[in-house]
């Protein structure tokens, strides 16, 4: 393995169809080291009951010449024969999401076989794609698991996993048909009415509702963020995050994700980046995702954080965050929970707590006498 550079896979999902996001780190380093026909390897992962690995030639391999990559992706499992897969090859934009994808069909014979994708080098290291010497690119793969139950029956035909989400990925990349387009701040977003109607009531209500006659044109869509609402698109045609387990969203990412999936209902997108905050819950953060979780009726995340607060040295070093005034502000009825609850809470917490319900109250009462 070469000094200062590496190749990282992070696994994407957890089934017999698998996305394997192979970061590179390194890039121009990993030229000058390595001659043409050597190559650094990601550690190994399973799909399907197999063992794989990615291997990355950034001088070429000895079958193609000069000035190009060479990516493989390999079949690593000793006792595997004639491993049949469907592999879905892309380079990820500046945004997580896959371009140009190319699809092949594949038998892998043996260990050591494998599948090979090109790419011109100056095509890379002239674009957007190389940031800061890195790049990342992706392999969606589908392994069709043998039965050998089912072949000694003599099965003719294998019927292969559901690929409906790959055909869809392709309308969005290409955009064939498209019948109405999105200003996001700023930027401009094509899509197709029917796929985001049927994927939710809100957009089906915009689109062919009686609303319809005014989304004629161009939707300007406010207080939403470009690179979010492409995110949301990805999810609708796909059913799944662009490029990126849980593990690679960020929480700033997920909270606004979760924000724009409760606003076109689109619940399983709003249930993922539940589970993600979930996991990255902290002192720091907790008040600002409690806020989040009540004002977007998330249950479980909301039952996240109260139990996170049950701590009463987590409790007195959220109130010293900056989200705690955002909460008191947004959410008393959270604090009067939080004193409500059997569990006890320290003095000086109670204390402040109840000031801050007592103030909300006098607010209360003022605005109406005005």
């Amino acid at each position: 393995m070469a000094d200062g550079c590496k190749v990282s896979a992070t696994m994407v999902a957890q089934s017999e169809k698998k996305s394997c996001v192979v970061k590179v780190d390194g890039h121009s380093r990993a030229k000058g080291l390595l001659n043409k026909g050597e190559y650094m390897a990601s550690p190994p992962f399973s799909v399907g009951g197999h063992n794989w690995v990615v291997r990355y030639y950034p001088n070429s391999d000895s079958e193609k010449p000069a000035g190009f990559i060479v990516v493989r992706l390999v079949l690593d499992s000793a006792d595997a024969t004639n491993v049949k897969a469907e592999t879905i090859f892309s380079i990820i934009d500046k945004d997580g999401l896959p371009m140009r994808p190319r699809t092949r069909d594949h038998i892998f014979p043996h260990k050591g076989s494998s599948i090979r994708y090109t790419f011109q080098e100056a095509a890379l290291e002239g674009s957007t794609h190389l940031l800061d010497d890195c790049f990342s690119i992706r392999f969606d793969l589908t392994v069709l698991i043998n039965n050998t139950q089912s072949e000694e029956k003599d099965q003719f035909v294998a019927v292969p996993p559901s690929d409906l989400h790959r055909h869809f990925g392709n309308l969005l990349e290409t955009m064939d048909g498209a019948d109405v387009t999105f200003l996001v701040g700023g930027d401009k977003f094509s899509a197709h009415r029917l796929v985001l109607a049927a994927r939710s009531h809100v957009f089906k209500a915009e689109l062919l509702g009686p609303m319809k006659e005014k989304h004629d044109s161009l939707i300007e869509i406010h207080e939403m963020e470009a690179h979010v609402f492409k995110c949301l698109l990805y999810f609708i045609y796909t059913d799944t995050l662009p490029a990126s387990d849980m593990e690679s969203l960020d929480v700033m990412m997920a909270s606004h994700l979760l924000v724009a999936a409760d606003r076109y209902d689109i619940e399983r997108l709003k249930l993922i980046c539940e589970h993600k905050l979930c996991n990255h819950i902290d002192a720091g953060m907790v008040a600002t995702i409690l806020v989040l979780a009540e004002q977007h009726s998330c249950h479980g995340l909301k039952k996240a954080c109260m139990q996170f607060l049950a701590s009463p040295s987590n409790l007195q070093t959220m109130m010293t965050s900056d989200g705690y005034e955002h909460l008191k502000r947004s959410c008393p009825s959270v604090l009067r929970e939080l004193i409500a609850r059997p569990s006890p809470i320290p003095l000086v917490a109670a204390k402040d707590i109840n000031m801050a319900i007592f103030v909300v109250w006098l607010m209360i009462v003022a605005h109406k006498l005005v």
